[in-house]
């Protein structure tokens, strides 16, 4: 159409012409069918150009002149730039849209449930980074017509509250409650802030309705979560080895940890003397006085050693020194890279399969009169070490297997704050255990002569994630979720769930196969109570349907600090304790313990989705009452309300993705998501971790508000990095990837503000044009904006984001688009 236009302006000037030779000077002033508001060139939004004056040569041609004419300002920096999309997010009702969609008719629901941020601190790029990506995906479902369930969530408990809340106060002299109104303060507060900033970013949702894991109604349906696997027999309390944090003073899961690959041990090689033979190796001249060589890098468990191990099916020998003639029992294809740790020879005197060792008793180090046998063992390995391996079941996984299968002692010498007990001896009681306990122990095996070589190993080994110190392995009484009976229905219910990219499903299994079991109690103030009660006298738990089921109500409707608040007679009233065949409540204690926080997180689907329990009388709305009406409404008609998509970090493979995993397999049989969207984590632009540290941290609130060396930005270019960027790799954020963001943006406001001019004046309910009836040229442009629109869309959500970006923004777009009306032009001559 435009052509046409050219067509009849070059027209109307050949025929103006002519009439002017003759001395007519009439000018066609219908060349073009815009008002004339549009013929007077662009307004830049910064002053409005003067009108020509009557006669003069502008004013001749003027009314034949087709500018675009908009207020649409083509650049807008500093302050301007920031009152302007404030401006824009009040008047457009920005606070107003997600209420506005919800309330609509739509056909199809998209559901992308809010993975709960940590409310322990201010909003950061990684914050950002999320949001911003699920805010396109949502936005981009309500373009294709769905209503989007979106309800925005905090994670509330922990830990790193309870700490950064109290600071330098400590627990010292508070009771739980005042722990708890301190720690419930304090993340109010980080709640109020990251809300603000998640507002400002343009993230659509319902600020006034989002879920915090503190809330009343949230903690009754984490209960019911509880309670249910609790009666299928997946949660149990049990004595056994667990990480612990001596920094934290609790107990740990798998998830709560970091490997730090750069920890330094004190690795020893040590002798265990054979005071009975194996009967095969008894039967063997000449080696009367041997003993079992063993390594470990943790030497602070000597003392609390059972047995020794080794492997049955190995092939293991007896070698001489060759400069004390002392005899050794190895593995035989350790013997090669032993003699060349010693530096001596050590010569091979007779051989023993694995299992020929069976029988053997050895001489405790340090304990003279402890005895601990030679047991078979799958765990052993062959890859470091002897081929012989040194067992403690207090403090070792596989220990603690060996230890139950040969019901040998598990004893703790080892105190919450990680220091030696009574148990351990005087030499080494209140001694810690990684530091001075440590130093003792080699001490008295050198004392003893079992010491044969000490050296500095450089390993992996687990920390605290939240104090980022090494924690221990102790035995403690725990609750616990029995992982091993929901892995095969996990792995199940996975190959039904898409996840991007494909090459974190592996992952994901990987952290699965590895948790045995999970520690789901905590020795903190902060959290959700276990909700078990202990007989005075027996030491018994009472937790059944009954109990939790009262537990679940009193806490929707007072909170969870009456589990403190209350007196026992109310938390275990009369027909609670009839239903239970218990006696009277004066004999019971209320528990100490309270839920892992990954549990608490891992619960949010029975909190937010709206599914309804099974044994559940309750209605889903009744029970998500503190939801607004349109949000209480069933996701979907079928059973099925799991959500569309779950979109977090590559971190939540063993945390979030995995705790709402096993829950919801463990209730509904389904995993609580069709689709899983992994994106990585955001750096610096050296492609470094961000540390405040070293300086190189990107605040998002600079990067909108401006700083002390850097510009304002404004949301925009701060959604446009994210959009722009492929999320399945470390995203570098910096000044040279917001400055190309912030370029981006001006090319798109150009092209916008082009498209504004054009479109001044004109009417589509008077004007538009039945495509029906256009030229040849118009509908086949019609065409090439289908197929362009359709390449944009891509296949939609995160992973089509920096494609449609670079599509939108791309010189062979322009260029092509040049290219294919000069096609038509000639197609419509």
């Amino acid at each position: 159409m435009l052509l046409c236009r050219v067509s009849a302006l070059s027209q109307a000037a050949a025929k103006w012409g002519r009439r002017s030779r003759r001395g007519g000077g009439l000018l066609v002033h219908r060349a073009v069918s815009f008002s004339s508001s549009r013929r007077h060139g662009v307004n830049s939004g910064e002053g409005s150009p003067q009108p020509a004056e009557p006669g003069s040569p502008q004013a001749l041609y003027r009314d034949t002149v087709l500018l675009p004419r908009t207020e649409f300002p083509m650049k807008l920096t500093g302050q301007k730039l920031l009152d302007r999309e404030v401006q824009i997010q009040q008047e457009c009702g920005f606070a107003d849209l997600y209420s506005w969609q919800r309330e609509r008719k739509a056909k199809k629901e998209f559901c992308l449930h809010d993975g709960p941020p940590y409310a322990n601190g201010d909003p950061h790029v990684g914050h950002a980074l999320n949001k911003i990506l699920k805010d396109i995906r949502n936005r981009f479902e309500l373009l294709r017509g769905r209503q989007v369930h979106y309800v925005p969530g905090w994670d509330c408990h922990g830990l790193p509250i309870e700490l950064k809340a109290l600071g330098e106060l400590g627990t010292s002299g508070l009771s739980p409650l005042q722990i708890r109104q301190k720690a419930r303060e304090f993340a109010e507060k980080a709640i109020a802030r990251q809300k603000a900033a998640f507002q400002r970013w343009g993230v659509m949702a319902d600020w006034e309705q989002c879920y915090q894991t503190f809330d009343g109604t949230y903690e009754a349906a984490q209960l019911k979560v509880f309670q249910e696997m609790h009666s299928k027999g997946l949660i149990y309390q049990d004595y056994k080895p667990v990480f612990w944090s001596p920094s934290s003073r609790t107990a740990l899961a798998e998830a709560e940890l970091e490997y730090n690959p750069e920890h330094v041990s004190r690795a020893i090689y040590a002798t265990f003397p054979l005071v009975t033979l194996p009967p095969k190796m008894a039967s063997e001249e000449g080696l009367d006085s041997v003993s079992v060589l063993v390594w470990t890098t943790q030497p602070w468990t000597i003392p609390a050693n059972q047995a020794v191990c080794y492997m049955p099916n190995a092939q293991y020998s007896v070698v001489r020194r060759g400069d004390d003639s002392r005899l050794l029992l190895v593995a035989s294809e350790r013997a090669a890279s032993l003699a060349a740790l010693l530096g001596t020879e050590l010569q091979s005197i007779g051989s023993f399969t694995g299992s020929q060792l069976e029988g053997g008793v050895c001489q405790h180090p340090t304990i003279p009169d402890k005895q601990v046998p030679l047991l078979p063992a799958n765990h052993v390995t062959m890859g470091k070490g002897t081929g012989l391996v040194h067992t403690a079941p207090a403090h070792g996984m596989d220990d603690y297997s060996v230890a139950s299968q040969f019901k040998l002692s598990v004893e703790c010498m080892v105190d919450e704050e990680g220091k030696f007990t009574e148990l351990a001896g005087a030499d080494l009681q209140n001694l810690s255990v990684m530091t001075e306990g440590t130093d003792r122990v080699i001490s008295l095996l050198k004392d003893s002569g079992a010491l044969v070589l000490e050296e500095r190993c450089v390993h992996s080994y687990p920390y605290d994630w939240r104090t980022k110190k090494p924690v221990v392995i102790r035995p403690s009484k725990q609750w616990f979720i029995n992982t091993a009976s929901l892995k095969d229905k996990a792995k199940e219910a996975l190959q039904k769930v898409q996840i991007l990219p494909e090459s974190a499903r592996a992952s994901l299994l990987a952290t699965l196969d590895r948790r045995t079991y999970w520690c789901i109690s905590r020795q903190r103030s902060w959290g959700v109570p276990i909700p078990v009660f202990y007989h005075k006298e027996t030491g018994e738990a009472l937790l059944n349907k009954h109990t939790v089921s009262h537990i679940a109500k009193l806490f929707k409707e007072k909170g969870s600090d009456c589990w403190w608040e209350l007196p026992t007679d109310d938390l275990l009233p009369p027909e609670v304790i009839k239903k239970s065949k218990v006696g009277p409540a004066s004999d019971f204690i209320r528990g100490e313990d309270v839920l892992d926080i990954w549990f608490d997180s891992g619960a949010s689907w029975a909190a937010v989705l709206e599914e309804e329990m099974e044994g559940d009388s309750e209605e889903p709305e009744s029970r998500l009452s503190w939801l607004p009406a349109p949000l209480r409404k069933p996701l979907a008609t079928e059973s099925d309300s799991r959500a569309d998509a779950y979109v977090e970090g590559k971190d939540q493979l063993g945390g979030w993705f995995q705790s709402s995993l096993l829950t919801s397999v463990a209730v509904r049989n389904k995993a609580p998501y069709k689709s899983l969207v992994v994106h990585d984590f955001a750096v610096s632009e050296k492609g470094e971790k961000m540390s405040k540290s070293v300086g190189n941290v990107v605040d998002p609130d600079e990067v909108i508000n401006g700083g002390k060396d850097a510009p304002a930005y404004g949301a925009d270019v701060l959604r446009w990095w994210v959009a722009e960027s492929n999320v399945f790799s470390e995203v570098q954020i910096g000044p040279t990837a917001l400055n190309q963001a912030r370029d981006s943006i001006s090319k798109l406001r150009n092209t916008l503000r082009f498209l504004l001019g054009n479109l001044q004046g004109f009417d589509p309910r008077a004007q538009a044009v039945d495509p029906k009836q256009m030229h040849y040229i118009d509908q086949y442009m019609l065409h090439l904006l289908r197929e362009f629109s359709m390449k944009v869309r891509g296949g939609g959500g995160a992973s089509a984001c920096p494609a449609s970006a670079r599509r939108l923004l791309t010189p062979s777009c322009v260029q092509q688009g040049r290219a294919e009306t000069t096609k038509g032009a000639e197609l419509n001559c």
